[in-house]
């Protein structure tokens, strides 16, 4: 008997949610919480991608669209944002200005590698980086969550070394949580693309999986994913930074993309499926 679209959706979300309801209840997050933040995007998605004619929807329309009753969707409309969009910022702010530093010759040596950086007082300094590529922040604040995430060093010249190429915030939970909801969103929104482009345009989406592994084959396999994962971004990064116009000025073409690929490892214990729940 074949599945019908809603029993299909339904037990993947299923799927989706459990890891995802495993990090709220690990932080204290409350359901009635979660149902507020679900009923506010359900509200401002059909606001702005489900109007008529190229406008946005009417209140009346989300209602009849996402089932909730013209009062709450005008208060959902108006409720405070999330404070997570200040984490965003502050993770893209970062990751910007390590990118920033591996890519931009002028703040690299000749063979290309990243240099040490004085705070101030140089053309190549750090603050000049971080007004480059973050804007407004003050270059202080960046040294700060830059040292405080182990991404760089200061040496007792006053010198600073990048230690690493990516911005992973390993002793940060809160700035976790923001990747958290970006990088998903991302995957999210890469197998909207593929169920429902016209015409049919796939973007690039595969996985390579077995579940009947050795743990000592899973610890092998971890060194190597991420060992030949870093090498396959490093080279596309490379081809796209000669390609960003903020990099490259040169870079010819119109328009402006946000692109880019993902890489990620995942394991678990395999678990046989449950018959049902006990009472």
């Amino acid at each position: 008997m074949a599945h019908t679209h809603t029993e299909v959706l339904r037990t993947t979300l299923l799927a989706l949610l459990h890891p995802l309801i495993r990090i709220c209840l690990r932080n204290g997050f409350s359901a009635k919480s979660f149902f507020e933040l679900v009923k506010r995007v359900y509200a401002d998605v059909a606001h702005e991608e489900f109007g008529i004619g190229g406008k946005l929807a009417t209140i009346s329309r989300v209602a009849i669209l996402t089932g909730l009753t013209r009062k709450e969707v005008q208060r959902l409309f108006d409720a405070e944002q999330s404070d997570m969009a200040m984490e965003r910022d502050q993770y893209n702010r970062a990751a910007s200005v390590l990118a920033g530093w591996l890519k931009d010759p002028d703040f690299a040596d000749r063979s290309g590698r990243p240099i040490p950086l004085m705070m101030s007082d140089t053309a190549a300094s750090f603050s000049e980086l971080v007004r480059r590529y973050s804007g407004d922040m003050p270059a202080r604040a960046m040294l700060d969550e830059l040292l405080r995430v182990g991404a760089i060093k200061q040496l007792k010249d006053g010198r600073i070394c990048l230690l690493a190429r990516a911005y992973v915030p390993e002793k940060g939970p809160v700035q976790k949580l923001a990747i958290l909801g970006m990088d998903t969103a991302d995957l999210i929104a890469t197998i909207e693309h593929n169920l429902y482009a016209q015409p049919p345009n796939p973007r690039f989406q595969r996985k390579v999986m077995y579940d009947n592994v050795s743990e000592q084959t899973a610890k092998e396999f971890h060194s190597i994913a991420a060992a030949r994962g870093q090498e396959l971004l490093e080279a596309l990064d490379r081809w796209l930074a000669h390609r960003d116009r903020d990099v490259n000025p040169a870079a010819k073409g119109t328009g402006r993309v946000r692109l880019g690929i993902g890489v990620y490892h995942f394991e678990e214990p395999f678990r046989t499926p449950r018959a049902g729940k006990s009472k």
